[in-house]
């Protein structure tokens, strides 16, 4: 076993959750091997054609990696391991911290078309697809943004990868709504922690409602400037938001998730040209943390 390979607990952790053979062909063998390879490229960011030898061959891998990633395939291994953590009560359901994080876009992933792209043997749209690829461009050039909900374990729940230039206010919304965790015994997933925390990026009317709705408590300073609004409207404004800041300490959960996300360096830079493929990227660095924790 290479560094950085899975080790045999991480692989029985993530085994029954990868295809099975269909038909004839043996069309998914090597599951460990190709895993492994996609692993490595994670972890070092070299080119694809670049993968040492001992993987198989690089385009075998690549296009195992990017099937996957059009056809939900790495949400779906996602999904089963958080489901396996949650029925052996690894998950702390108590707070989920929310932050963002800006990632560098290399020059070989601009320029990419427009139109969706063309799977072979699917149909459709790759899952993740974005019409605009999820590319921003700012002063420092081409950036994508990682918005991301971490429970308190440190390991993410669930993301959204947008351009670099979007705000996080409007991504808790859509963030929190991609939380499901299967139950293996059946029933409804679960999808509401006890607690949100966020920093005052995430501080908004719109925000809070909705967590007041779900009966979620919310863990978000305030604003200066909206609580300078607030007190103007005098009674009409409404009652001061409630803040614990003795919760708000575990903020840097979050943080740390991130951390340990952007220890990929496929993830810290970006390297992909499709906005599917990139999160199929960040998904794996997620089953990673998972299977590893």
């Amino acid at each position: 076993m290479g560094r950085g390979d899975l080790s045999d607990r991480e692989w029985a952790r993530l085994e029954p959750h990868l295809p099975r053979n269909v038909g004839r062909g043996g069309r998914w063998k090597s599951h460990r091997k190709v895993i492994n390879g996609i692993l490595f490229r994670q972890r070092t960011g070299i080119p694809w054609r670049d993968l040492p030898t001992r993987f198989g061959r690089w385009k075998t891998v690549y296009d195992r990696h990017r099937r996957w990633s059009a056809d939900g395939t790495w949400q779906r291994i996602l999904r089963g391991v958080q489901a396996d953590a949650d029925a052996e009560g690894r998950i702390d359901w108590s707070m989920v911290s929310m932050d963002s994080t800006s990632c560098r876009v290399h020059q070989h992933a601009a320029g990419v078309r427009t139109r969706a792209p063309r799977i072979p043997g699917r149909r459709g749209r790759p899952v993740q697809h974005r019409g605009d690829e999820a590319l921003g461009r700012s002063r420092g050039g081409l950036t994508c943004k990682i918005h991301l909900a971490s429970e308190g374990g440190r390991r993410p729940l669930a993301f959204v990868i947008t351009p670099g230039q979007w705000g996080d206010a409007p991504q808790l919304i859509p963030v929190l709504e991609r939380i499901r965790v299967p139950r293996p015994s059946g029933g409804h997933p679960r999808t509401q922690p006890d607690h949100v925390s966020g920093d005052k990026a995430y501080s908004s009317r719109r925000n809070r409602c909705y967590l007041r709705r779900w009966r979620i408590k919310h863990i978000i300073p305030e604003r200066k400037d909206q609580r300078a609004h607030r007190q103007r409207r005098g009674s009409t404004g409404g009652r001061p938001t409630g803040f614990d800041s003795a919760m708000y300490r575990r903020c840097n959960e979050v943080e740390r998730t991130i951390n340990a996300l952007k220890g990929f360096w496929a993830v810290a830079s970006r390297f992909d040209r499709r906005a599917y493929v990139f999160h199929g990227t960040v998904t794996v660095a997620a089953v990673r943390l998972w299977i590893g924790s």
